[in-house]
């Protein structure tokens, strides 16, 4: 994921948990409709950072994983 852009400073502080639940909400907005085009390009792209950061906990969290059982 070398060549992906930078996460704004705001999401890529957050914990797992946190994004997870901000990309939950960022969802059922999109989900409920009634938004404009411009808030619901705002929130797919807000939503698209916080995936990339949630998958960027679940990534070291295998790596961390699997260093423990090549120890072990």
């Amino acid at each position: 994921m070398a060549d992906a852009p930078a996460l704004p400073e705001e999401i890529a502080q957050l914990g797992y948990e946190q994004a997870r639940d901000q990309l939950v909400e960022v969802v059922r907005r999109l989900e409920t409709g009634g938004a404009s085009l411009e808030e619901s390009l705002r929130l797919w792209e807000r939503g698209e950072a916080l995936a990339t950061r949630c998958q960027q906990w679940l990534d070291g969290a295998r790596e961390r994983l699997e260093a423990a059982r090549s120890q072990g």
